[in-house]
């Protein structure tokens, strides 16, 4: 199947899936379109036995479409930018303590917790997993991810300090969870002896730091134009080109490109928007990156969907699937309360705070992708990928789907 065709079916079928939640489901865009697809996916094992030669169609066409690839060198670039565009980059600002405290030390925390817990739970089902490759799935499974929380929080009624945090972290926390992974994948391939504290330091500097800076320089560039123009369509086309050659630019330069997409969208959003744009113009710029956020979404949850039917479920006791999804919600949870409890006087957090952190971080697209791209030669690469995808979908459907409910029982009065 050619590209094009691919392409043109996915599209379609996230097209119907979009229409039958609108219609009927009434569900989160994202949840909606996923539930739709995980049917559609069961839908086709079930009809296995009938017509194998359909299944394992399908299956050729997913696999041909890499998940990971698609994601982090496609689609992952206009997401970030347009989530960080559609943010309160001022109110952001205010809760820029919290903020960075949670993506910083949480993820690391979480890594620690999840790993440690993972390996112990590994040891009593006798599967043997190391150590290393257990901090690897803390390290891909503790960053929340920000396609996941903007597309379903954009509809619940939530404090704005709370909202702003939530969204916040998970904008900035996947920076720290790439170096992290890259870290321990380099433990996992070639042994401890090989990573060293000051070298960590140095990749957190050039991945992190090294996409803030660019983010920074790549949304001052883009403001100076947006500013030296008075042209919608011109303007629309520049923020395209700056994200696409800016993420580019970044994968070459071989530093953080979500952050650097991060930062730029917020700065295009705060300063753009102010002093850059006029009304006809930025109202036409945020409808496109509102669109190409809607499409995106709806294509990345139908992929989340199909990829049932490329993880092998077998050989694993289900119930050491549901002991690693309270594993990673209890560690997020410790993750949050332990900085929030030492930081508690300098943040503008209530103490419902850290609960609805913890239920509103939700995992998506990108764990999946990050064990996607382990290696095939790991030992027990097809575990990790399965329990990643467990612990994906019982968050963005069973902590999706109950999310409005807690805020609710939480701040009654919005």
């Amino acid at each position: 199947m050619d590209l094009f065709t691919l392409i043109t079916l996915l599209i379609v079928i996230a097209a119907l899936f979009t229409y039958l939640n609108t219609r009927w489901l009434r569900m989160p865009d994202a949840i909606g379109i996923m539930v739709l697809s995980l049917g559609f996916s069961a839908l086709l094992l079930a009809l296995n036995a009938i017509q194998p030669v359909w299944l394992e169609s399908v299956r050729q066409a997913v696999a041909q479409l890499d998940f990971g690839r698609t994601l982090f060198d496609i689609m992952l670039s206009f997401l970030l930018f347009a989530g960080a565009f559609h943010t309160d980059a001022a109110q952001l600002r205010v809760e820029r303590r919290s903020v960075i405290l949670f993506a910083l030390v949480g993820v690391v925390l979480s890594t620690a917790l999840v790993g440690t817990g993972l390996y112990y739970l590994s040891q009593g089902f006798n599967l043997g997993l190391s150590y290393a490759l257990c901090l690897l799935f803390g390290a891909l499974i503790s960053p929340t991810d920000p396609i996941a929380v903007l597309g379903i929080l954009a509809r619940f009624k939530l404090p704005q300090n709370v909202k702003l945090n939530i969204v916040g972290e998970s904008l900035f926390n996947d920076g720290v969870g790439v170096v992290v992974f890259a870290s321990i994948y380099r433990i996992v391939e070639n042994g401890a002896d090989s990573v060293s504290a000051g070298s960590i330091g140095l990749l957190f500097l050039e991945e992190a730091g090294g996409g803030i800076l660019f983010g920074l320089a790549l949304g001052y560039t883009l403001f100076w134009l947006l500013r030296s123009v008075d042209h919608y369509q011109t303007e629309v086309i520049i923020t395209i080109a700056g994200v696409m050659g800016g993420y580019l630019l970044a994968q070459k330069l071989h530093i953080s490109g979500p952050l650097a997409m991060v930062v730029a969208g917020l700065l295009v959003s705060d300063k753009g928007r102010r002093e850059a744009m006029s009304h006809i113009t930025e109202e036409y710029v945020d409808k496109f990156w509102e669109l190409i956020d809607g499409i995106l979404n709806a294509l990345l949850f139908v992929l989340i969907g199909l990829e049932l039917l490329l993880i092998d479920f077998k050989d694993v006791p289900w119930s050491l699937y549901m002991l690693v999804v309270l594993l990673v919600l209890l560690a997020r949870y410790v993750a949050i309360l332990i900085p929030f409890t030492l930081a508690r006087r300098w943040l503008d957090l209530d103490d419902k705070a850290p609960l609805m952190l913890t239920w509103g971080g939700l995992r998506g697209g990108l764990s999946i992708a990050m064990a996607l791209s382990i290696g095939n030669e790991l030992p027990n690469k097809n575990l990790i990928v399965a329990l990643t995808y467990a612990v994906v979908l019982f968050s963005v459907i069973g902590q999706g789907l109950t999310l409005e409910r807690l805020i609710k029982r939480l701040y009654p009065d919005g």
